[in-house]
């Protein structure tokens, strides 16, 4: 896994492709949010560079889990979401399968709050049911874990359990020493152990339950749900750039004008062509029949 990131998307995207990648992380928005790059930049960038992966068949992901790093995981659910949209739309503009779409998302509600659990259940299982082809990519607790190695544990292994129950494809691995320290080997090997025990012990368990009709955790999907077709309404009437300039995303503001890489944008001229777009959507296309 690699990334395609800063001022180089597509530059890495092709070197990903020489190299046999399987996976790149691929998302304008982090680096808008999180890098400070030019968001006129990176957004070109991007679409060229995801021709790239999707004509290569590299699964790309992408960063809303880095959101809730920022703001908090309950209050900004719907940005996620609404992210993940957002990015679906910009993968497919760009040629790629569904399925790869490592669409971001992460369990990172304070575990002070009662019924959190079962609300990181729901939010898991409304982006599965959503997005029913995409390699979901999922984040483990990181903002809450404190150094109590014994809570932290536990808190890994309920986001085993909900990667699991929800099919979750790519996820990090939780460090019961997060915050601590840069983890160890054998810190790492015990966070295996508790992963693979996890998923041994409960194999076949989402295919045993059903989740109550008007429940809590239903209502709570339809919240987020809700919450983002919301923003996302706004977004199609004031623009992606106003949400960014406003912090919509991660509660962080960036200037359309501001960041790096702005002064390599330019306009395309009358004769400007770039035959290799019209390639790799038609390799793309040749894959998914």
């Amino acid at each position: 896994c690699n990334y395609c990131s800063g001022l180089c998307m597509p530059e890495i995207a092709v070197m990903g492709a020489f190299e046999r990648l399987d996976v790149m992380l691929n998302d304008a928005l982090y680096g808008i949010l999180f890098r400070d790059i030019n968001m006129q930049r990176t957004l070109i960038d991007q679409s060229f560079s995801r021709m790239v992966n999707g004509a290569a068949g590299i699964i790309i992901n992408t960063g809303e889990d880095n959101y809730l790093t920022t703001a908090d995981a309950w209050e900004a659910a719907h940005t996620v979401l609404a992210s993940q949209f957002i990015n679906e739309q910009f993968a497919l503009r760009a040629g790629m399968a569904e399925e790869q779409m490592g669409l971001g998302h992460a369990f990172e509600m304070n575990p002070e709050l009662e019924n959190s659990f079962v609300y990181e259940l729901a939010q898991a299982q409304m982006a599965r049911q959503i997005f029913p082809k995409a390699p979901l990519k999922y984040m483990p607790p990181t903002k809450y874990m404190t150094g109590n190695i014994f809570r932290g544990h536990i808190q890994d292994a309920l986001f085993n359990a909900v990667t699991v129950l929800t099919d979750q494809r790519f996820l990090l691995l939780g460090m019961m020493t997060e915050a601590i320290h840069t983890p160890h080997m054998s810190d790492r090997a015990l966070a295996i152990e508790n992963a693979r025990y996890i998923r041994r012990a409960m194999a076949d368990f989402s295919s045993e339950i059903e989740y109550k009709e008007g429940g809590l955790m239903e209502r709570r999907a339809d919240q987020v749900l809700s919450e983002a077709l919301e923003l996302l309404e706004n977004i199609r009437v004031d623009g992606l750039f106003h949400a960014l300039e406003t912090g919509q995303f991660a509660g962080i503001k960036r200037r359309r004008v501001g960041g790096k890489g702005l002064d390599g944008v330019v306009a395309k001229g009358e004769r400007y062509d770039n035959p290799f777009v019209e390639l790799f959507l038609a390799e793309q296309q040749r894959e998914q029949k």
